[in-house]
């Protein structure tokens, strides 16, 4: 009998393959990794270097470990380099394996700032597991680090760096962080405190070039101004991986399009995670992840269950100033604040008043529940 087989051992892969399990003990179950396929929660890597956790200690539990635990094989190392639907195989280092079902839970990749200097290269990016082994490796010893974007990536970094006694300068486009998730009067409030803890903010500008300098390197900005740092981390976003749904002729747009069974355009793939347009959304969180992963499972078991997603609100790792955010649909409407010196509450309502989303930041990250219950689903 083919496998079920997984290609990638992230949070969506993993997730998904515990849920198999909980449903079906004994199809055979292949796991694909172009890593060494450990197991770890990749929100932690933002949140880290303050607890002073090194890449080791993150990693929970190793592929051998992986595979025991879920009566998978799991192939650590493997690049797969073409999908055959039509052979129901994939190909990876000149061998090919067949599939009964195909899932592609391949992540995304950071998005490269476009910038000139001769250290553009040096520009660092935390996407895994090694890149956050090398980022650590490369401000051990360095005072300052400037970090490009103000979202919700971006603000995690400061924070933790900050915490963890860095000078730390944050570059932005926008005029205020959290640009698409705050409104300005709630990101005024993340900033002052992040500032508190010694981030210095340059926004409304961006990075123009990154060079060597005596001291380290020399971030030269659009404004005109320029920053000498040891380090600089670049965390404006994530692009789905969709390159190799693309070479086997799956329907791809923002990620690899898929309907609320989670299927592409061919018959028994499947696609997963932040690489994953599911019904036209890109949701590139946790809780959306747990909820299309167990949905998925049910499907490949032989029950076909659509995704549902509940309202499902952000928590932003700021310790700093805590910040809830459940992010609106694109429909009409307007911010609702109401702010005192515990924290600001802002609701995004209708023009009938009905609560679409909401954005909490301070003490009254408590009410985060009882508002979560008042909005509407997603995609239900």
């Amino acid at each position: 009998m083919a496998p079920v087989v997984i290609i990638g051992s992230g949070l969506a892969g993993y997730t998904l393959a515990r849920e198999l399990r909980k449903l079906d003990a004994d199809t055979p179950l292949v796991i694909l990794s172009r890593d060494a396929a450990s197991s770890y929660s990749k929100p932690m890597l933002s949140n880290a270097l303050a607890a002073g956790k090194s890449a080791a200690q993150l990693a929970g539990a190793s592929a051998e470990q992986m595979a025991a635990q879920l009566g998978a094989q799991i192939l650590a190392g493997s690049e797969v380099e073409a999908v055959d639907v039509a052979k129901r195989t994939v190909r990876m280092g000149g061998a090919s394996l067949g599939y009964s079902k195909l899932v592609l839970a391949l992540g995304a990749d950071p998005i490269k700032a476009p910038l000139q200097g001769d250290a553009a290269g040096e520009v660092m990016q935390v996407n895994d597991l090694g890149g956050y082994a090398r980022f650590r490796a490369a401000i051990e010893g360095s005072k300052s680090v400037a970090v490009l974007g103000a979202g919700l990536i971006g603000c995690e970094f400061a924070n933790d760096l900050a915490a963890a006694g860095h000078e730390v300068h944050v570059i932005d486009p926008a005029s205020w962080p959290l640009g698409r998730l705050l409104p300005e009067a709630a990101a005024e409030r993340l900033r002052l405190a992040l500032a508190g803890i010694g981030v210095r903010w340059h926004l409304g500008t961006t990075a123009r070039a990154v060079s060597r300098a005596a001291s380290g390197l020399r971030v030269e900005l659009a404004d005109g101004s320029a920053l000498s740092v040891g380090a600089v981390l670049s965390a404006i976003g994530l692009r789905p991986r969709t390159q190799l749904a693309q070479r086997a002729g799956l329907k791809t747009d923002r990620g690899i399009v898929t309907d609320r069974l989670l299927q592409t355009s061919a018959a028994d793939v499947y696609a997963l995670g932040d690489c994953a347009e599911v019904d036209g959304h890109t949701l590139p969180y946790v809780l959306p992840l747990m909820q299309a992963a167990r949905a998925l499972a049910r499907t490949l078991t032989g029950t076909p269950t659509p995704v549902v997603y509940p309202a499902m609100p952000v928590v932003v790792k700021t310790p700093a100033m805590p910040v809830v955010v459940c992010s609106p649909p694109a429909r009409p409407g307007a911010w609702q604040l109401q702010q005192d010196p515990s924290g600001i509450d802002a609701r995004f309502e209708d023009e009938a008043g009905k609560l679409l989303g909401f954005a909490l930041v301070g003490a009254v990250t408590a009410r985060k529940q009882a508002l979560t219950r008042m909005v509407p689903q997603v995609l239900g």
